[in-house]
């Protein structure tokens, strides 16, 4: 059977690595973006999307089926998308579009990014929008949907200096950090390595699965992911 890869945020932090882990796991990997990524090789199909208000237009020609597998690394800032509004419009709508278009398609696995901090009951909007697009997600019944929470990203982060500060000064101490801390900051590429690794047992273990298999919700925390990557990042 041929695997795909359909990717939303593939040209952030976290995305630009993924797709590239991606492209040894799958035959074909489709990306949808604004623009192409940096990354290209031959068993890559790119999707422009100039608006993602138009998203189902492009979505409608990729070729999405039950032989699929879904990610989404899409996501901003409330000050890169300059409002509350514009924010919630990409972390959440943009998100929740993405995953009904494949739903709809008959895509049973579903990987997305989140956050540690989504919490729904936070005074935080960044953290409340975060679980809402969890919820949401959750509730269209994905096979296999599993989400990821990543603690502070380490990585080049355009447009935001608070994060790079903090980068900087973790550096300074990381050697007499523990990786067992929940709050370990983690690198962007071990990020993508813990979504791809993820994504390939799951491919390993349906071979051996029952096709009545139940739905399935796995969160993975920071500590996880960090553990999983250990020797590979």
């Amino acid at each position: 059977m041929q695997r795909k890869a359909i990717v939303i945020g593939a040209t952030g932090l976290v995305g630009q690595h993924l797709i590239k882990q991606l492209s040894e796991l799958y035959d074909t990997l489709i990306v949808i973006a604004r623009r192409p990524p940096r990354y290209i090789n031959t068993s890559m199909r790119f999707y422009q999307v100039n608006d993602f208000d138009n998203l189902a237009e492009v979505f409608a020609s990729v070729g999405a089926d039950r032989t699929a597998d879904a990610f989404s690394c899409l996501g901003t800032t409330k000050k890169q998308a300059g409002s509350d509004e514009a924010f919630r419009k990409v972390d959440h709508t943009y998100n929740l579009t993405f995953a009904e278009l494949c739903r709809d398609k008959g895509v049973e696995n579903f990987f997305l990014l989140s956050s540690m901090n989504a919490d729904s009951d936070s005074r935080f909007l960044y953290n409340r929008v975060k679980a809402e697009t969890e919820q949401s997600i959750m509730a269209l019944g994905f096979a296999q949907l599993v989400i990821f929470r990543p603690s502070l990203l380490l990585g080049k982060h355009k447009g935001r200096p608070l994060e790079s500060i903090s980068q900087k000064a973790f550096q300074l101490i990381s050697p007499l950090i523990s990786e067992s801390l929940p709050l370990h900051p983690i690198s962007a590429k071990r990020v993508a390595s813990a979504m791809a690794m993820t994504a390939h047992d799951i491919y390993e273990r349906s071979k051996y699965r029952p096709e009545s298999a139940p739905y399935s919700t796995d969160i993975i925390e920071n500590k996880q992911m960090l553990a999983i990557t250990r020797v590979k990042h």
